[in-house]
């Protein structure tokens, strides 16, 4: 990027120190749109990596270089995202889109109107305050353009690493669709009607703004563009949003892996053998798919340069570590710590990854599609293959464990369902989304496997492990070779899943929950039991749109 830095420029009169005007037409923007105080506020345009380096070392409070490189900071009190207090604006333009309910609560546009008050308030009583462009999306048809103004050097770097970063031409007159205005700092007033807490994430489709305040979480901005995509790309486009990684092979076969944060999808992308697309966001378009984001945010407890050497390697100079624990005097980190979150991360832009594919678009249509599931109850098979039914049924159920840190107040693993494997992010009814994945698969003949990270032996309560990552990626290649297309298969009982008998790489007693128990037959019956018990009633509130294919698939208990 380059920089249109503007500060207060001053010259020396007989009178005293007087003020010259020389407005960027960023600080025009925000003046006008805003009402922000450009002969008050110093606006730093779309600074370079060393100025927010520079600005987030001097201005903000425990920040640092670590020993690779990166720039380290913490988020506050809130280490997770905050899905209590994420409101859509009801207005007329997308009120009848929107899937109303717990996801997406709605909030007056007065309340709004106060909300963006307080933020632009808040950004006005800074010294400095940073604007970052980029765009969201990399197929040129259909980006995004999005503008961060935010208070923190941190919160600037994050979404320069994680918006497409435009070239110095596209810079110049940038007109942003969408403006983020983050005064995460400052908390929302919970006296405000509709306020749950002094926690507010919220975006208004009518006027393409969203505002933040009590969470200085970099993740919700990040977040909030996908909820943005998810309403943008299927209503605007006939696109479908994924919450799915993605890579292709050598020979141009592509693998979506869809998936909640912690089943695996930035580690299982970051695949040596196959070029990385993106690692979290995806839009399926008519010609294939294309990522999101310009930059990945992966999860960085326990990692270390043996298991993920291409997300170890790319924590250097340009990427933040958020709310990691290092040595004050090497500053190594120490990514086994956990005392401030188990959500701790590494935000870095995708460049960085070696065999990352520029521009991060694929023009072909997905071969493999992987639903990623993190069972801690280990019921769950590690692989499955799945026919259509099956399909829709585990997409509209999006079952995994919650893991411990993604959330704030999620401490250990809990069964969740979120639908479409990405329910916080969704702006619309799911079923609008798996029709149009129904339609993709059945169109391009995709292959689809249900991938199970979590537990095998035990639940994570009962002392079990979680199967080894060697393991998963066996059958990962397995998958990509056409090996387990050729498979034979058993069926697993109650939930009716196609089970492969061996993988090459992989015991064949991990292949079915079953047989690698170790605990009694009755007390492994009760788990199965449970666990299809809680997908039926989770189920039961997408019966009504439902085919009668798509209910055959339930578990039978």
């Amino acid at each position: 990027m380059v920089s249109s830095t503007s500060v207060n420029r001053t010259s020396l009169h007989p009178g005293g120190v007087q003020p010259i005007h020389e407005h960027t037409e960023i600080e025009e923007s925000l003046h006008d749109k805003a009402n922000i105080d450009y002969d008050r506020v110093a606006i730093v345009g779309n600074p370079s990596v060393a100025a927010l380096y520079e600005d987030a070392l001097v201005y903000e409070t425990g920040t640092a270089i670590t020993s690779s490189g990166a720039l380290t900071a913490y988020s506050g009190a809130k280490t997770g995202r905050s899905p209590m207090d994420k409101r859509i604006v009801r207005e007329p333009s997308s009120e009848g889109e929107i899937w109303w309910g717990p996801v997406n609560k709605p909030m007056e546009p007065e309340v709004w109107r106060i909300n963006r008050e307080r933020a632009i308030d808040y950004l006005n009583t800074r010294n400095r305050i940073y604007v970052v462009d980029g765009f969201a999306g990399w197929d040129e048809r259909y980006r995004i353009k999005v503008r961060v103004v935010c208070a923190r050097a941190y919160h600037a770097l994050f979404m320069r690493n994680m918006l497409i970063r435009p070239k110095p031409e596209e810079l110049i007159h940038f007109e942003p669709d969408y403006v983020i205005y983050n005064a995460g700092t400052f908390p929302a007033n919970r006296f405000t009607a509709g306020m749950t807490s002094s926690t507010s994430v919220a975006i208004n489709f009518a006027e393409k703004e969203m505002v933040i305040l009590g969470t200085e979480y970099a993740g919700e901005m990040k977040k909030g563009v996908f909820t943005i995509l998810f309403y943008e790309m299927p209503v605007k486009h006939n696109i479908l949003t994924l919450h799915s990684s993605a890579n292709e092979g050598k020979d141009g076969d592509v693998t979506v892996f869809f998936g909640l944060s912690g089943t695996g999808k930035t580690t299982l992308s970051a695949d040596p053998n196959r070029y990385l697309i993106g690692d979290d966001e995806h839009c399926w378009s008519d010609t294939g798919v294309f990522n999101i984001e310009g930059g990945c945010y992966a999860k960085c407890v326990g990692l270390s340069a043996e298991k993920e050497p291409d997300i170890f390697n790319s924590i250097r100079f340009g990427s933040v570590l958020e709310n990691v624990v290092f040595n004050p005097e090497s500053r190594e980190v120490d990514y086994d710590d956990n005392t401030l979150t188990e959500n701790t991360r590494a935000c870095y832009p995708i460049e960085y990854i070696s065999n990352a594919k520029i521009p991060c678009i694929a023009d072909s249509h997905p071969q493999n599609i992987i639903l990623l599931t993190c069972d801690a109850s280990a019921v769950l098979p590690p692989i499955s293959k799945l026919n259509n039914a099956q399909t829709m049924y585990h997409f509209i159920s999006g079952y995994t464990s919650k893991m411990a840190g993604t959330e704030d107040g999620v401490f250990e693993p809990q069964a969740t369902f979120s639908a479409c494997f990405g329910q916080p992010f969704l702006a619309l009814h799911p079923m609008r989304y798996a029709s149009m994945l129904s339609e993709k698969i059945t169109q391009h003949n995709a292959n689809v496997w249900l991938l199970n990270t979590g537990w095998v032996g035990a639940s994570a309560h009962k002392g079990g492990r979680r199967c080894p990552l060697k393991y998963t990626r066996a059958i990962l290649d397995a998958i990509h070779s056409g090996e387990l297309a050729k498979a034979e298969y058993e069926v697993y009982d109650t939930f009716n899943l196609q089970v492969p008998t061996s993988v090459t790489g992989v015991p064949d007693q991990f292949l079915n929950p079953s047989k690698s128990w170790s605990g009694s037959t009755s007390e492994f019956n009760a788990q199965v039991t449970k666990l299809g018990g809680l997908f039926i009633q989770n189920f039961s509130k997408y019966e009504s749109e439902a085919t009668e294919e798509v209910k055959s698939a339930a578990p039978v208990i």
